[in-house]
C-alpha cells in the first residue's frame, strides 16, 4: 500500500514556482501549502494545481511550518521550500531511512549545482551556524528547508521559534532528545524564475536570518 506523506510547503509570493514544484511531487506526497501573506496570488495559484492551502497571517519561515504541522495528518511530514530550488522527487529518498527506523530526522544537505544556486554570503552564514551546531554535538552540516520526521515526535519537541531560527532550535531540541539525525545529498538548484528568496536574495535577508538563529544559538535549548 502507498505510503501517503503530507509536505508542508511554506509559502510567501511563490506563484511563479509553486506549479513546477506542486507537479513534481511523487505519487503519495500530498501539498500543504501555508500561505505566510503572499500578494501575488500564491494561495490560488496552489489552489488551482491541487494542493491544500491553510493561512498563517503572523510573518516568519517558523509560524508558516508550525501552522502546516497542525495543518496535516498523515503521521509521517516532510518540510520543502516553494520556491522550486529542490527536486520534490527526492523526498522519497530523504523518508526512506525514518520509515524504515534508521533515523527519526533526516535533513537534505544542499549540494549547489551552480554557483547562483548558493550565494556566498547565504552559504558562509550556514557554514558558520552549523559549525556552532556541530560543537554542541548536533551532528549537520547544513540547516536544511528539505527534512523529513514524524509529525506528533516533532510537535512534541516544542520548537518555540517562529522566526528563521526555527530550522536551529529543532536541530538542537532534536538532539538534545536523543534523536537519530541523518544528513542525505541533495542537489539545490536556483529558484524559480519570477521569485526571490527572503534570506539568500540578499547580504541584509542573510544577515537577518544568521541574526534570529544565532541568537537561539547563544540561548541554547531548556526543557
Amino acid at each position: 500500500m502507498e505510503t501517503e506523506v503530507d509536505v508542508v510547503l511554506p509559502c510567501l509570493d511563490e506563484a511563479a514556482a509553486l506549479p513546477g514544484v506542486l507537479a513534481g511531487l511523487p505519487p503519495g506526497y500530498r501539498a500543504v501549502v501555508v500561505d505566510n501573506g503572499s500578494t501575488d496570488g500564491s494561495p490560488e495559484v496552489a489552489a488551482a494545481h491541487g494542493a491544500r492551502v491553510v493561512h498563517e497571517p503572523r510573518r516568519g519561515y517558523g509560524a508558516a511550518v508550525h501552522t502546516g504541522l497542525l495543518a496535516a495528518r498523515t503521521e509521517l511530514v516532510c518540510v520543502l521550500d516553494a520556491d522550486g530550488s529542490f527536486d520534490p522527487g527526492e523526498l522519497p529518498s530523504l523518508a526512506g531511512p525514518v520509515l524504515a527506523g534508521r533515523a527519526d530526522l533526516v535533513a537534505g544537505r544542499r549540494r549547489a549545482v551552480t554557483r547562483a544556486a548558493w550565494p556566498w554570503h547565504a552559504r558562509a552564514g550556514n557554514a558558520l551556524l552549523a559549525a556552532g551546531l556541530r560543537r554542541r554535538g548536533v551532528p549537520v552540516h547544513d540547516l536544511s528547508p528539505i527534512r523529513v520526521a514524524r509529525r506528533a515526535a516533532l510537535l512534541d519537541l516544542g520548537v518555540a521559534d517562529r522566526a528563521f531560527g526555527y530550522p536551529l532550535e529543532l536541530l538542537l531540541r532534536a538532539a538534545a532528545a536523543g534523536w537519530r539525525i541523518v544528513e542525505l545529498d541533495v542537489p539545490y538548484a536556483p529558484r524559480a524564475a519570477g521569485t526571490r528568496s527572503k534570506v539568500s536574495g540578499s547580504v541584509r535577508g542573510t544577515a537577518r536570518a544568521v541574526r534570529d538563529m544565532t541568537a537561539v544559538l547563544r540561548a541554547g535549548v531548556t526543557s
